[in-house]
């Protein structure tokens, strides 16, 4: 068996595959083979697999459960040392698996990673979902090396080097399989959105750690299964994001957190009320009420992981709110925070 299992995710991706599914193929080392998990597809893309690239196995899900669920389905039968959950709109060059493999191999503490994670359309910059390794703040709010909220830096090497972070991006997680079955992989409720830093989180509270390595890229797409302004993303963000909190929030000040985070929510919802987004409005308020409905359950999931994991310090989170930086202080880049208050 290879030691790697590159696994991409595909639901009805067949342009998205037929476009980057060949750089993938040649980008891969010896020790890594390709599986497409297919979440009950309904167009062509499985055919075309078969008929063009008949070496790839293919993992046949039975319904479409989204990205945690149809990851988690697949992955039950996969068994090699090292996964990398690689999205299928992206374009992948020469030598990406190899550094970050070699760096996971020779510190066993890591526990997941994550290549540079580049625009595929403008490859001098930043991509969203995932830059240079991913932060989140004190409410809660997740942010990156090379990029604050909508703010995209250019790659100038400023974050060339192997770096511990908070989360690992979805886009291309490497995660360490034995890791990955131990906590039960993502979480299936939260469907797509956030599942990835709520699986770091619980890394990280498994002992182990997140690291974003530098001599290693990838060229991202993006938007390919969900646009990114859609009232569905806004829906599962803001419901995921209250859901991350309960589940992983240290118990001290987990309540004023919560507080004082649907108070921000609400801010938000008003903002997009007055701009005219009334389908974000409503997504917001949905994803309040969908929150309150399950935080009973996952009080309960809280009292267990607490139980079974670690609540020591972990390594990435900003102790002060990125919305002040980059709103209020005019903080446009990653390297403007002040580091030190970082955990």
């Amino acid at each position: 068996m290879k030691k790697v299992a590159v696994v991409i995710l595909n639901w009805n991706g067949l342009e998205l595959l037929r476009s980057y599914l060949p750089s993938v193929i040649d980008s891969l080392p010896e020790y890594a083979e390709l599986i497409i998990a297919d979440n009950a597809s309904t167009d062509k893309s499985i055919d075309f697999i078969k008929a063009n690239f008949s070496e790839i196995k293919i993992i046949q899900n039975k319904s479409n459960g989204g990205f945690a669920k149809g990851y988690n389905d697949a992955l039950k039968n996969v068994n090699n040392k090292f996964l990398v959950l690689l999205n299928s709109d992206i374009e992948t060059p020469n030598n990406w698996i190899e550094p970050v493999i070699d760096f996971m191999e020779a510190n066993p503490k890591t526990g997941a990673a994550m290549p540079k994670i580049l625009q595929l359309k403008n490859k001098t910059h930043f991509e969203y979902a995932g830059a240079a390794g991913g932060f989140i703040d004190k409410w809660g709010f997740p942010f990156c090396r090379g990029r604050i909220f909508n703010e995209l830096e250019e790659d100038l090497g400023q974050y060339d080097n192997n770096e511990p972070v908070f989360w690992a991006t979805g886009a291309c997680m490497f995660v360490r399989n034995d890791i990955y079955k131990k906590l039960g992989g993502f979480d299936e409720f939260f469907f797509a959105h956030m599942e990835e830093i709520d699986l770091c989180w619980r890394i990280q509270r498994l002992g182990f750690n997140i690291n974003a390595i530098g001599n290693s890229k990838i060229y991202h797409l993006g938007g390919g299964t969900l646009n990114k302004v859609s009232p569905r993303k806004t829906f599962l963000n803001f419901r995921n994001n209250l859901l991350l909190l309960t589940k992983n929030h240290p118990r001290e000040g987990f309540l004023k957190i919560i507080t004082q985070k649907i108070i921000l929510d609400g801010i938000a919802g008003l903002k997009f009320l007055l701009e005219g987004n009334f389908k974000h409005t409503l997504a917001i308020m949905k994803a309040h009420f969908a929150f309150y409905y399950s935080f009973p359950r996952y009080l309960k999931i809280r009292k267990q992981l607490n139980f079974q994991l670690s609540n020591k310090p972990v390594k990435g989170l900003f102790k002060a709110s990125i919305i002040k930086e980059h709103f209020i202080k005019k903080k446009r880049k990653f390297s403007d925070i002040d580091p030190s208050i970082f955990s």
